[in-house]
């Protein structure tokens, strides 16, 4: 064999070996029960269903079993604070704070298992995957310390799990055959309005194989974005609006409640 043709026979037997491995067969497919969430005044919460099923990508043919489900359900972006307590002169005043810059609203991490039986700490890490492991970029709003940032974290997270902003269930994801799925994905009576997005992934012997991700809005209507909307698009005018109601409230009072 000539000298070259020793140079090409390497790289010829890598190419064959690559195209052997077999690739993931599977694709993720999801829907939800609504695409937009209605808020009014007798609005007290809702359960939105996710669907979705494991199918064959293309003529491969997907035999494996013992998927897992992560789906991962972030909300608008908002700057959220938190506040340090510190008793002086006898009261409790704020005396430090955290403000998280771009987090979000509502943030909830549905699966089918507990994450650390799915994959490792660093996959959790790495794919942000958890509320522990979810980036929650702050800066400092007022005085200085030289503790830890991670106690206004702790404190961020546990007030927003309180009020049913933030979650983590492993069991919130059923698989109702082996391929096919549904999750509810629960919105508190106080869900902020925006865009939300249900970043769906697929998980086989520890690793990540397919992805999905399905949007949906939650709006205001009725009265209710009648008022939002004059706030957001005529502030000025809805400012004199509630000054104006609040003298004409208070000047009927006064009549109604006076004493001759």
């Amino acid at each position: 064999m000539k000298p070259a043709l020793w140079g090409v026979l390497p790289l010829t037997l890598a190419t064959l070996a690559a195209s052997a491995i077999p690739v993931s067969a599977e694709r993720l497919v999801t829907s939800l029960s609504e695409y937009q969430v209605k808020i009014a005044s007798n609005f007290v919460g809702q359960n939105l269903v996710l669907f979705g099923g494991i199918e064959a990508d293309g003529a491969g043919q997907a035999q494996r079993s013992g998927y897992d489900i992560v789906a991962t359900v972030t909300g608008p972006a908002q700057s959220l604070i938190t506040f340090r307590k510190r008793r002086a002169l006898g009261i409790w005043v704020n005396a430090e704070a955290r403000e998280f810059e771009d987090a979000p609203a509502y943030l909830a991490f549905l699966s089918n298992r507990p994450l650390t039986a799915i994959v490792n700490h660093e996959t959790l890490l790495r794919l942000q995957l958890g509320l522990e492991n979810y980036p929650l970029p702050e800066r400092s709003q007022t005085g200085s310390s030289e503790d830890s940032d991670e106690p206004f974290r702790v404190a961020l997270i546990r007030l927003r799990r309180e009020q049913g902003l933030y979650r983590e269930e492993s069991n919130a994801v059923t698989f109702l055959t082996p391929r096919l799925f549904r999750a509810f994905v629960p919105l508190p009576a106080d869900v902020p309005v925006g865009n939300y997005l249900v970043d769906v992934r697929l998980f086989a012997d520890g690793a990540q194989i397919a992805r999905a991700a399905a949007p949906f809005e939650v709006a205001k209507e009725g009265v209710e974005q009648i008022v939002t909307s004059a706030a957001r698009e005529h502030g000025v005018l809805y400012g004199l609006a509630v000054v104006t109601m609040a003298l004409l409230t208070g000047w009927f009072a006064s009549i109604v409640f006076r004493r001759d």
